[in-house]
């Protein structure tokens, strides 16, 4: 369970384009409002992060994949609801998003998030939230909160206090391309 009084307190800071260090369902991670083009852009330049590796926005709903993409692949709805862990999709045509928000080829990767904390947080700031690993490109992936460097988490607007004590190392979800074919391709297992 989480503390219901946080989530007002972040929900401006991601309004106002700031930036969110906080426990995604997966690993902890960086984030901002997914729909603000100029705090993508903290995020990338954060992360020392290249301009043309996109990252993933997390949503609270499969039916707000619509505003987001132009079409859903029939296989995407299976896999959404019978995958155990976690998992990106990459779909081609993204919408409604700032061009740094999509990558270079016009998809966009979206998880559905089912961990409480995360579908409250999204559902009350009304947006999308880019959610990429809490790290300088290039360094280890923190798998829980003591592992996130301090230098980093001084860069940001607000740090979560949600799950802070859990010492478990989570990992990153899976990560899958559907092709217009409905080919499955496997980025990340």
């Amino acid at each position: 369970m989480y503390d219901n009084d946080e989530i007002p307190k972040i929900v401006p800071i991601l309004q106002a384009g700031g930036l969110l260090i906080f426990p995604t369902d997966t690993i902890w991670g960086v984030g901002c409002n997914a729909c603000d083009a100029e705090a993508v852009q903290r995020i990338y330049e954060l992360k020392k992060r290249a301009g043309d590796k996109p990252m993933p926005l997390l949503i609270d709903t499969y039916e707000g994949l619509l505003t987001y993409v132009e079409q859903i692949h029939p296989k995407a709805t299976a896999l959404i609801d019978y995958h155990e862990r976690p998992l990106t999709i990459i779909y081609n045509k993204a919408k409604n998003l700032p061009i740094n928000a999509i990558a270079p080829d016009g998809s966009v990767a979206i998880r559905v998030v089912k961990d409480d904390f995360c579908k409250a947080l999204i559902a009350a700031a009304g947006c999308p939230i880019i959610a990429t690993s809490a790290n300088f490109s290039g360094a280890s992936t923190p798998g829980n909160f003591s592992e996130i460097d301090e230098a980093f988490l001084k860069q940001v607007d607000y740090v979560a206090q949600h799950r802070r004590e859990e010492m478990e190392l989570n990992a990153p979800s899976t990560i899958v391309k559907i092709a217009k074919n409905g080919d499955l391709t496997f980025i990340r297992k």
